[in-house]
């Protein structure tokens, strides 16, 4: 079936493995209103699917995800902030009965390296770069951290999210970030390998499995999430944050950074 033109997000189910693809190239697949509506749609209707074993998150365009999108985050309150909704979709993927594999060809930043964390595989390009860049615009990597930090290595998460330095997809595999990373190439076939290979568990084994990894969190997961909701919507509206996103897009340092 052919993807509607109009989605950003499109969903293909074929032979177990639901597909779910960010098709918002224009502007680096950020997390817009519209994608992440329509991101949360079709991971539930993955999560439902009986005939879906396997989901696999990928993308199109040379960027898996650029984090929020900043021009709907500027001059918006907190209560405004389309971070308020984010939390639900890292929840979905990490709560799924169902295992879900990242496939990334190109970059992740900040929200998106937060999709990443939240699935149970990662592969990546090595072309593929991460970031945690908000505190570069003078917000906060709060809401993600709670599936990014139980991923990390601790000394990791200190250096790369306080000084939000670009690193490669070793890197990322070497910290725990993601599970494997390949040449472009051997991206697809690499995916395939671990579809195949979790395919060949039993569906109620593997939820179950699931459960299993993650009980040492309990419900600390959604108070997690509540508690660095507030944290991010507080910076992303704040003075700080607000002139960090207008710095940004006006392509230029933001007012805390030394002249010279």
């Amino acid at each position: 079936m052919e993807p509607n033109p109009d989605e950003l997000v499109h969903l293909d189910v074929a032979g177990g493995t639901a597909t779910i693809t960010l098709d918002s190239p224009r502007n680096r697949n950020a997390l817009s209103a519209q994608l992440r509506r329509e991101l949360s749609a079709h991971l539930d209707a993955a999560v439902e699917d009986e005939a879906v074993r396997v989901i696999v998150l990928t993308h199109t365009g040379p960027v898996f995800c650029s984090g929020m999108d900043l021009r709907e985050s500027r001059g918006a309150g907190s209560s405004d902030q389309g971070v308020n909704e984010f939390p639900a979709i890292l929840t979905a993927l990490w709560y799924s009965d169902k295992p879900v594999v990242a496939r990334l060809a190109g970059p992740a930043r900040a929200g998106g390296v937060g999709l990443v964390s939240a699935c149970d595989i990662a592969v990546a390009a090595k072309e593929a770069t991460f970031a945690f860049s908000e505190v570069r615009i003078g917000v906060v990597p709060a809401v993600i951290s709670a599936t990014v930090l139980p991923r990390l290595l601790p000394r990791a998460a200190h250096e790369l999210m306080l000084t939000g330095e670009t690193f490669d997809a070793d890197r990322a595999a070497a910290v725990g970030l993601v599970n494997s990373a390949v040449d472009a190439d051997g991206l697809d076939a690499e995916v395939t390998r671990y579809t195949d290979m979790l395919a060949r568990g039993g569906p109620r084994a593997l939820a179950a499995t699931k459960a299993m990894l993650r009980r040492d969190r309990g419900e600390q997961l959604a108070q997690d999430l509540e508690a660095m909701l507030a944290l991010s919507s507080e910076f992303f509206a704040s003075d700080e944050g607000q002139e960090g996103m207008a710095a940004f897009a006006e392509k230029r340092a933001p007012s805390w950074v030394p002249e010279g």
